[in-house]
Order: structure tokens, then sequence, then C-alpha cells
């Protein structure tokens, strides 16, 4: 137990350093050195007194010893000299150990005040090094507050976590440990400290012989890619009796040295982080991957020893990705070596991180007696889960620990029973895991009738959220909007920007929040338009108003404990379709508050809610990838100077074919101007008509390989390049080659770039009904390549078109996907 006195320097000398060293990974490592420099100096002292010889400071190094640096008589600025030379020269003194030579490595003094050293070695004085285990404690103390470390994705397990973990799993003294990625070797001291106290008599004193003890310490080992966390993890283990502790700088994931070698027992909480482009593993792995998570667990699954066991924490992306690489994992994890999931709650990483995780248990002599696997839920961790992590009462660690335990320990499938239903615990057959063929590790996803929406009670939305009604601010009034600066939201953007609110175009001012009906609602609001476009819907991200279009549920205090609003954002795209019913039972589309309020929404439980959150937030980065994709291309046609330029009539001609309606007979192909998207060269809507009589004029007949361009509003750049046969609108002019020099793809291409359609613009006649004569149109000079350029443009083009269209069948993909997500709560869409 971490003495007050030892805290108190602790945080002193933190204090003495903040100032000179904000970062606090730099402050330990400074604590760090300087202890250790202080206790080289204590043992020579102890050698002495017991007849012996100094070792550390003799020679050349005798003048940098610890009592120099603390004489009286010493000034600042040469105390600052002999220890920044002192810790400069340290990794060549021949007198220490490898392991304090290691330490020392690149290490400096990073401030240059006399001041703030002579304070800060006056407190590091007041430690003594005894070896003891009141001094490990100290450091683990110190390492506490390294918190996050976000580059590679690694933070800070709880003590209380690593303990459960290891309680489980629980090692022995003849056991090969291994962290793959330590850290600060918390876990492997956890180990260390569970195999002591099991083995210990009646009095407490320790069985262990000395054989076994150094056994025991040899087969003890971490890896870690940081040199920084090795140099840490070696002082933390010298410091809990490890003379000659096996830390080693290495990855697991790109290197092979290691390999072949195994463990009996595996502890770690490994990075999550990958970097920008993925892993690139060397070629030995199950699961070709490039996601750090995959892996490490994979890593740690193939380096059991046959009788192995494991206990791993993971992202929930390990639990119900649907990925390949995941799905191969968990499929790796179910037929050879998990037993158990533990589900630990979201803010158990608190104040380093709040990211959902579940711990695996690998059991590989285990895995192959069972055909079930176990599931475990932990709501509580005897700490609250905000970010202050203040103890609790609650506490669902013991009874889960006792429950795996139980459960690991019994023989055969005997008693599985006992183990079935429960709030907290679940044993599940392989088979069902098997079933789908993703192998998710979600408990709650197998609950009996998890797959039917009735499983799960539903509430009306007015007993879930407050509904707030929106209002627009009289326009007559100028001080309601001039200057505004309250977000004032409306379904133009939703069109504009997307359902994720983070920006409005227009803003209310102080008045007109103040003085009209309007209501700011919170961040983390779900916005229903139930007036004009009903069932548009928008999550908002910031504070906001909204017109009376848009009604603003906020989750009930009753319940926001157990409705995330993201989950109702999500959910609310699943009735919409009902609104819209609701809404034709009046004679314009309106859905009324009193109608919305008796909607039916399902309340799984909130790991549930999470896991369809994360699930489908995955899905939707896809598809806002795909879709950025789309949106922003555009073909890109660089104009050589060496091309000669002509007018656009010596090369292209407008079809004067037309048709008569009666001549028509069956289905037909019409295109009018609605149907081609704006600077796309996309088709869009209904573009077959069953009844040609009812086209009532003369129509534009146009064939596959034409170019269609709209010369009403020309400023809207809407040109196709027909891929089939059919009529089309007067508004628009069928365009063909007049020559076989001419590649209509090509043009359809320069006709549909910016700088072409800027200068049709400059041709436009009439201000209500804007259009481009022919006439107009066909002086507009436009390049004239070899037929062999034209060629390889549009064959490139094409290529890029393909990659487009990928595109657009991935967003439809994975906007099934979600769907599929929404239904397996609430069945299909009602």
């Amino acid at each position: 137990m971490l003495d007050t006195d030892t805290k108190r320097r602790i945080d002193t000398a933190r204090d003495i350093l903040v100032g000179k060293v904000p970062d606090p990974k730099s402050q330990v490592e400074q604590i760090t050195i300087a202890l250790i420099y202080k206790f080289m100096d204590d043992m020579d002292a102890e050698a002495e007194e017991l007849g012996g010889e100094r070792s550390f400071f003799t020679g050349d190094y005798a003048r940098y010893g610890w009592a120099k640096l603390m004489h009286p008589g010493i000034g600042g600025h040469e105390m600052l000299g002999l220890y920044g030379e002192g810790i400069a020269k340290m990794p060549e003194n021949p007198g220490i150990p490898v392991l304090f030579r290691d330490i020392f490595k690149n290490a400096y003094l990073p401030y240059r005040d006399p001041e703030t050293l002579k304070a800060f070695l006056k407190i590091i004085d007041e430690f003594s090094y005894d070896h003891s285990e009141r001094l490990g404690d100290a450091f683990e103390y110190l390492l506490s507050v390294l918190g996050s470390q976000g580059d590679a994705g690694q933070f800070r397990t709880p003590r209380h976590i690593i303990d459960f973990m290891v309680a489980v799993i629980a090692p022995q003294k003849h056991e090969r440990i291994l962290d793959p990625a330590c850290g600060t070797a918390g876990f492997l001291i956890s180990a260390y400290k569970h195999i002591l106290r099991s083995n210990t008599d009646a009095d407490g004193n320790s069985t262990l012989t000395p054989d076994e003890r150094a056994r025991l310490a040899k087969n003890i080992t971490g890896y870690d890619i940081s040199p920084d966390m090795v140099r840490l993890s070696l002082v933390n283990l010298y410091l809990h009796g490890f003379s000659d502790p096996h830390i080693y700088e290495y990855d697991s994931l790109t290197s092979e040295e290691r390999w072949n070698e195994f463990a009996d027992v595996i502890l770690a909480n490994p990075p999550f982080m990958s970097p920008k482009g993925g892993i690139k593993p060397h070629k030995r792995f199950s699961i070709q991957a490039k996601r750090s998570e995959v892996l490490f667990v994979d890593y740690m699954a193939e380096h059991l020893t046959a009788t192995g066991r494991a206990a791993i924490i993971v992202p929930e992306g390990i639990i119900f990705q649907s990925q390949t690489a995941y799905k191969e994992l968990r499929k790796l994890l179910v037929e050879q070596a998990l037993v158990a999931v533990v589900s630990l709650p979201a803010g158990c990483f608190n104040p380093y991180s709040g990211v959902k995780t579940s711990i695996l248990i690998l059991d590989k002599a285990l895995a192959r007696q069972r055909d079930h696997i176990a599931f475990f839920k932990i709501e509580n961790d005897g700490f609250a889960l905000g970010a202050q992590r203040r103890a609790i009462e609650k506490n669902d660690l013991p009874q889960v620990q006792a429950g795996l335990r139980a459960y690991m320990n019994m023989d055969g499938q005997d008693g599985l029973d006992g183990f079935l239903g429960g709030a907290s615990m679940l044993v599940v057959p392989k088979a069902k895991l098997v079933a789908n063929g993703d192998y998710n590790l979600s408990g709650e996803r197998y609950r009996e009738g998890f797959i039917q929406s009735q499983v799960y009670s539903s509430y009306p939305l007015n007993e879930l959220c407050n509904i707030f009604n929106g209002s627009t601010p009289s326009k007559q009034e100028p001080r309601y909007w001039e200057n505004g600066t309250i977000p004032w939201f409306t379904v133009e953007d939703i069109r504009k920007y997307g359902r994720i609110v983070e920006r409005t175009e227009k803003f209310v001012t102080e008045a007109g929040l103040k003085e009209t009906s309007l209501k700011l609602l919170p961040k983390h609001s779900v916005l229903l338009c139930c007036t004009a476009s009903v069932g548009e819907y928008a999550f908002t991200e910031i504070e906001v108003t909204t017109n009376q279009q848009f009604n603003g549920l906020v989750v009930n205090s009753a319940f926001v404990d157990r409705l995330l609003p993201k989950y109702l954002f999500y959910i609310s795209s699943r009735f919409k379709d009902e609104l819209v019913r609701l809404s034709g039972r009046t004679s314009f589309n309106f859905v009324s508050v009193g109608t919305l309020k008796t909607i039916q929404i399902p309340l799984p439980p909130l790991e549930v809610q999470k896991e369809i959150v994360s699930e489908i937030e995955g899905y939707q980065k896809v598809i806002n990838g795909a879709r950025a994709v789309i949106d922003h291309y555009r073909p890109h046609i660089p104009i050589h100077p060496d091309w000669p330029m002509v007018e656009l009539g010596e090369i292209l001609r407008k079809s004067e074919v037309s048709v008569l309606p009666e001549l028509l007979s069956g289905s037909v192909t019409y295109i009018g101007l609605e149907n081609i998207s704006q600077g796309t060269g996309e088709i869009c809507g209904n573009i077959v008509s069953d009844k040609p009589a009812d086209i009532k004029s003369l129509k534009n007949v146009f064939n596959a390989g034409e170019i269609l361009y709209g010369k009403l509003r020309p400023n809207l750049n809407k040109v196709w390049l027909a891929d089939r046969a059919g009529i089309c609108s007067t508004d628009i002019f069928v365009i063909q080659p007049v020559d076989k020099q001419v590649v209509t793809g090509f043009y359809a291409s320069v006709l549909r770039s910016e700088s072409f359609n800027a200068t049709v613009v400059s041709h436009i006649k009439g201000a209500q009904l804007p259009r481009v004569g022919w006439p107009s149109f066909a002086s507009i000079k436009i390049p004239l390549p070899p037929l062999a350029t034209q060629q390889a443009i549009v064959a490139e083009i094409e290529a890029e078109q393909a990659l487009v269209a990928a595109n657009r069948e991935l967003i439809t993909r994975f906007e099934k996907k979600i769907q599929a997500t929404l239904t397996r709560i609430w069945g299909e869409a009602p």
C-alpha cells in the first residue's frame, strides 16, 4: 500500500517539474532517472557499510556521486553541470549493470534552470532505496500519471481491472507469462504478486524455493515497441525485486525474431490504434489484416501453448464488426481458444479513454472440451464511470470473477444450465455463434428471441422524450434576425449539410429567442420533420432552434441512463414511413404532436444500443466516403495548347428529327430536363412512359451515343451521353458528330466542363426563362485533339466512372446493412 509520505514526495517532485517539463511522460522519465541515480549511490553506501567496495560511482565516475551533488557548498550552476553530465555519461559506466545502462540510454536534462534542479534533487534525496514492495507501489503511482498515450492507441489499464483478469486466469509458478504490449509492465507485476500470494503457508511465509523464484523471474516476459515504455518497465520490475527483468524492445506485429516463442499465460491490453495506411505485418499471421487490434489478438491466440490461457482487453470492433478480418478472427477464436467474453462498462478507462471494451478469456484446453461460450456483463466496477472515477459501492467484479472461475473449473459440460439466463451471465452454444457466419460475440444478441423486436419493451415516444415544437420568428421584425448568432435549422440544412447538424445557414437573435415561442434545443437532440417534408430527421451536435416543420426530441431525464440519443436518431429512420403514412390522413402533409407521441420505440439494453450505434456509424463512414467520391468527381480534360480550337458547329450538329406521339406504340424512354442530374451527367427519376399518347407535342428523337444538352437554363449544366434511344423534351439539344473525327464521349465531357459552362452562360438570352440558341451555342470555340487522343481520354474517363459507379454500389450495399442492423431491433419496417 502506498504510504502518504512517498505519495507526497512524488506529487511534490512533479509539481516542481511541471513548469519546465509539462509533458507527464517526461516528468515520469526525469523522476525515474533521478531515483535510479540516487539508489545507485545508496547501494554503494550500503556496500561500504558491509565491508565491501563501491561499484557504481568509482574511478572517473566517483565525481558524479550523489553526495557530491548534494554537498552544501556546491553552487546551482555547478550542480546543473555535474548532474547533466552524469546522467549523459552513465550509459558508458562499466561499473553498472546492463539494465541500468539501458535505463540511462539517451537520457538528458531537458531544462537548464539551477533553482528548479536544486529543489527537484532535494525532494529526490528524501527517498531511500530499500528494494521494498513499498517502493514498487510508489513507482506504480508515479506511472499512473501517464494516462493516455494516444499516438499508439494505448492507455493505462486500471489496477483493479488488471487484478481481476489475473485472478481469473490464475497464473502458476511454473508457467511462462507474456505481455506482448507490456507498457509499464502492470500485468506482469500483478501476475507476479498473484503467484507470490498463492505460494504462502498458513503464517504468510513464502513456500517458493530459491530455484522456483529464479525460474519465476525468468518466465515473466514483456515486449513493447516504445523504448520509453521498455525503460519504465525495466525500472518497475527491478523495483519489485527482479534483478534481471526480461523486457524487450520488440514489435510483436512486424518482427519475426521471437515468433517461435510461446507462453502458457498471456495478459494484455494491446494498442487499439492503427497508423494511417494500417499495419504492415509479416506473413506468418493466420489472419490477413492491417488493423492492430485484429493482429494483436491473432498473435496472442497463436502464441499460447496447447494448454495456454489468456485474458485480453479488446475494443468493441473485435466483438461485432462485419469486415472479413474481424469475422475470420472471431471464427479462429471460437474454434480454437475462446471460452468467455466479459463486457466492461464504457467509462471503465476514464479519464484516459471512454472507449467501450470487453475482455476475451482464452483457454485452449478448456475450449476443446466445451461446445459453449460464456458471456458475462459488468455494469459497475466499483468506481463511478465519469471522468473522476470516484469509488462507489456497486461492484460486479467479485460476482463475475466467481462466476468465471466456477465456469472454468467445471468438469466437462455438466451444470451449464445453472449459468443460463440472468442479467450478467449467459452461456451460449457455439453452434449459435456459427449459425449466421459472423461469429458475433455480443452476448445480448443470443438471449432468447433477440432477433424478434418484441424481446424489447417498447415505449411511447413522449415517455422517452420531451417533444418541443419549432417556430419561425416574424420576418417583419429585423431585430429577430439581423446579426443573429443562434442557429436556426430548416430542412434546407439537411439537404445542404446532411443529417448531422454542425452548422446552419440562418441564425436568429437573442430577442428572437426570448420574445417568441422558439426553444433552444441542446446538443444531441433528434430533429423530426412532421410537416411538408415529413419523415426527414437530423441529429444536433450544436445547440439549435428550428422552424415549425420540425419537432425536437430531447431524452427525458428518467431515461437518460437508458436511452442513447444517437440510437434514437438512427432508429428514427425506421418510423419515417410510418410518419408519411400518418400524414396521409390529413389534406396536406402533417403529423400532429399528439400522433407523434403515440409512436412506440423499442428500447433494448444500453449495451445493445451502443453496439447498434457503433455498427451503423462504421457503415456510415463507408457511405460518407463513397458519397464524397461521387459528389466531388468531375471528369477533367486538360486542354493542351497545341490542340486547334474550332467552332462547335464545325464538328457537332443539332439533330432535327422529331416524332408525333400518335406514331408511338408501347412504352418509350422519355427524357425531360428534370431527368438529367446537374453537373454529373447522370440520369434520375422515372424515364419510362407507358402511355406515349400522353406526350402531346412533337419531341426530339435521340439515339445511343448522342449528346443531350439542356438549352433551357443552361447554367444548370445538364448534359447526358445517351446510352439508349428515346425521345426528349424540346428544351434539350440532341447533338451528333459531323464526321468520324469526333468521339461524342469526349465532347460530352467537354460540354459538361466548368469552363465550357461559364462560356455558355455568357451567351444566355431571356430573363424569365434563360436559354441559349443553337447559332450562339454553335459559335463557341472548343478543342479538336487528334482522334486517338480523344479515344484515350474517353477510355480514362470511363475507367474513372466505373470506380464512381462502384462507389454508388457500395453506398447501396451499406445502406442495406444499416437497415438490416435496425431490423435486428425492430423487425421489418413498420
